[in-house]
């Protein structure tokens, strides 16, 4: 069998995303570094494999995978593993926690994002942050905040009762929300609080938050 490979960079939220599903289902795998800076991404023969130039790349013999929620979702379909089962039987708990990635994608990774580079890239490059944009994305993070904390106080999870992919594709986010004052927004809310503690303590994270740290 072809060795399985992951092809993008540690700082990268979506790369960070398809790695902590590749840990999550214990996967042995080759990490190849994609050079953002020297603009790796958008020449080939990466473009070969991401025709948008966009990191990451699930490549696993021939199968040839991009973009992170695709990879995170394949993974936890066909990589299944007793012991960190990510996907419900039943197609109806298993519609709920797909709903819950794509409120993710569409409702709390906007404003996550934009937060992100406001706090924490724009300072690292020695440009100012725009506080009127971060007044902004906060006042709508904190609404989608509000709807988090209503589900969690009835299911322990996003996805339901267990660890699901609905919950490991808010990691990447999260784990630069918590190094900026944004982080008010979840101490804020008890729930959200103690969902956020639990999946940021689990080992295949913390395998992650090890990578980016030693880059």
């Amino acid at each position: 069998m072809a060795a399985r490979k992951l092809y993008g960079s540690v700082e990268s939220t979506t790369t960070m995303r398809a790695l902590a599903s590749l840990f999550e289902h214990e996967l042995k795998f080759e990490f190849v570094r994609v050079d953002l800076n020297a603009g790796d991404h958008k020449k080939e023969p990466f473009l070969t494999l991401s025709p948008f130039g966009t990191v990451p790349v699930f490549q696993d013999g021939d199968l040839i995978l991009f973009e992170s929620t695709t990879i995170m979702r394949c993974i936890s379909h066909v990589y299944t593993n007793p012991r960190t089962e990510q996907v419900y039987v039943d197609p109806k708990m298993q519609g709920i926690a797909a709903t819950w990635i794509d409120v993710e994608d569409h409702h709390f990774n906007p404003p996550a994002s934009k937060l992100i580079s406001e706090l924490v890239f724009k300072p690292k490059n020695g440009l100012p942050t725009d506080e009127a944009t971060v007044a902004v994305e906060e006042a709508k993070l904190a609404k989608v905040l509000d709807v988090y904390e209503e589900r969690l106080a009835n299911s322990e999870y996003l996805g339901g009762d267990k660890f699901t992919s609905a919950d490991l594709t808010h990691l990447p986010n999260l784990y630069y929300l918590m190094r900026t004052p944004a982080k008010r927004l979840f101490d804020e809310r008890p729930k959200v609080r103690a969902w956020c503690a639990a999946i940021m303590s689990r080992p295949a994270w913390a395998k992650v938050v090890e990578m980016v740290m030693e880059k």
